[in-house]
């Protein structure tokens, strides 16, 4: 029983908190819907009120606009009616000034008129007087006009003369003075060293046995030296040397080499010298193209050919009166440069001429004719420019220059030539060559005596004055200087100098 009460008990209790809790639940809820239900309505009104603010801000801002473009329509108005007004001024101004116009036009018409007629006046005087001078001069009007026309082209021509002559010899002192100054300027820029070693041809030996193994066994060792080099091997009595000769000098480089390693080696026989000149060639053939790579690279030249690079490397082993070929052509191609930078014009392709301009003494043992015209030939053949082939082609005159790099080339290959200390020669060949001068000018009739002066760079000819006339002096210096340039390879050029003199003698007793 109790237990039964203890049960009931606890289930009305749990009955009774339930409905307590639900009560409470329905109150909170109650009291949530009644604060955002007057939440909701004081949003609405304030959005209302802020509505209602800013429809008053839009419409003060439309009547401030409005009143805005009335104030600007009202400006305008007056401006236009302002340009009207000026532009009933100008035109008033205008038909004032057209009317004056018309005035002046009536004026000078008038005055055209009466200039008219004195003009018809002027000219009825002047016919009467031309008729009246004629009647006293006993000649025709264009008898006399032709007479001071022939007088007055004559004095023209006269004075046109003497000033073209002067025109011609200021231009000439002009040229002259400027072309001093040119090259004087380019030579004072141009840092350039005296005249190379010449090529070496004799192969010293460390002793006179050497020479008997490099003939070798009947000749056997000698035979395939110059037979694998292209080289005479010359063994005569010359103590402890042996001398190599050859026109090519690439070979004769190659077989130097070789034989000197081969004395130092010391096996001296058919294999082993084929060995070294095979060794020996692809050295050397490094070498021309580094040389040819170094040279483009110092004239800061570009986009030339491979072949032409290995040619120009050949120089390398070109000697000409003790000055490298190479070097040579370096130097003209410095010179052209600054020459071509005093005149103003394109200093690379200047450059780019003289670096190539003796391309044909590379190969001139091998192909005929002048290495100009070889020259020129390779440039062609491997796409130079037109420019650098003409001046290749004519660096000595022949065929004659055609443009400015032509003389630019010519002019710095001279200078290079001529220069002191840029060329040397033997003793024997200097007085040969001063001989041969002077006995070619000696062979002219009438040639007195000839002296070969300043290094061969001169020769005075003193003619018998008896025999020549002053009229002929210039016809034998011109005919002296082209039986030089016939029949002599010299550097530079060589001035003639041709002198008449008549001395009378008398003795007073």
């Amino acid at each position: 029983m109790q237990f039964t009460f203890l049960f009931l008990a606890l289930i009305m209790g749990g009955g009774f908190g339930f409905l307590i809790s639900r009560t409470i639940d329905n109150s909170r809820f109650n009291s949530v819907r009644n604060q955002t239900n007057a939440m909701l309505k004081e949003t609405t009104e304030t959005a209302e009120r802020i509505k209602k603010d800013r429809v008053t801000e839009a419409r003060d801002e439309v009547f401030k606009l409005r009143q805005d473009a009335d104030r600007d329509i009202k400006e305008r108005r007056g401006e236009i009616q302002r340009t009207e007004r000026k532009l009933e001024q100008k035109e008033e101004n205008l038909d004032r000034k057209l009317e004056k116009v018309g005035h002046k036009e009536d004026e000078l018409r008038h005055r055209q008129d009466e200039m008219d007629a004195r003009a018809a006046e002027i000219e009825s005087l002047i016919k009467q007087q031309v008729e009246r001078l004629e009647e006293i001069a006993g000649m025709t009007r264009e008898e006399a006009q032709e007479i001071l026309l022939r007088k007055t082209e004559e004095e023209a021509q006269y004075i046109i003369g003497l000033r073209l002559k002067e025109l011609e010899e200021k231009a000439k002192r002009e040229s002259e003075r400027k072309a001093r100054d040119v090259v004087i300027m380019a030579i004072q820029r141009c840092a350039v060293e005296y005249s190379s070693d010449a090529t070496v041809s004799v192969v010293p030996l460390p002793n006179d046995d050497m020479k008997g193994r490099i003939i070798g066994r009947e000749g056997r060792n000698i035979r395939a030296f110059e037979t694998l080099t292209g080289v005479d091997l010359i063994v005569d009595d010359t103590p402890e040397a042996v001398t190599l000769s050859s026109f090519d000098p690439v070979r004769r480089e190659i077989a130097r080499l070789s034989l000197e390693r081969l004395i130092v080696d010391g096996r001296i026989h058919p294999a082993r010298i084929e060995e070294l000149i095979e060794k020996s060639s692809r050295e050397v053939e490094e070498e021309i193209i580094d040389a040819g790579e170094s040279a483009v690279l110092e004239t800061g030249i570009k986009n030339i050919h491979a072949e032409l690079i290995r040619t120009l490397g050949q120089l390398k082993f070109r000697f000409s009166y003790g000055q490298n070929a190479l070097s040579h052509s370096l130097e003209v191609s410095y010179l052209s440069g600054m020459i071509a930078s005093e005149l103003g014009i394109d200093q690379e392709l200047a450059r780019r001429s003289g670096l190539l301009h003796d391309l044909g003494k590379a190969v001139d043992h091998q192909v005929e004719g002048s290495h100009a015209i070889i020259g020129a030939d390779l440039a062609r053949r491997f796409g130079e420019r037109p420019e650098v082939i003409s001046a290749i082609a004519s660096h000595h005159d022949n065929p004659e220059c055609k443009n400015i790099y032509d003389v630019i080339v010519a002019c710095a290959d001279a200078i290079s030539a001529s220069r002191p200390g840029a060329r040397r020669e033997s003793l024997d060949a200097y007085i040969k060559r001063l001989e041969k001068l002077e006995e070619l000018a000696q062979a002219f009739t009438g040639v007195s005596k000839a002296y070969a002066i300043q290094a061969g760079r001169e020769i005075r000819v003193v003619v018998m004055p008896n025999n020549t006339d002053d009229g002929t002096v210039h016809k034998l210096a011109y005919d002296i200087a082209r039986k030089i340039e016939e029949e002599m390879k010299y550097p530079g050029q060589i001035k003639i100098t041709v002198s008449r003199e008549m001395r009378a003698t008398e003795y007073a007793k």
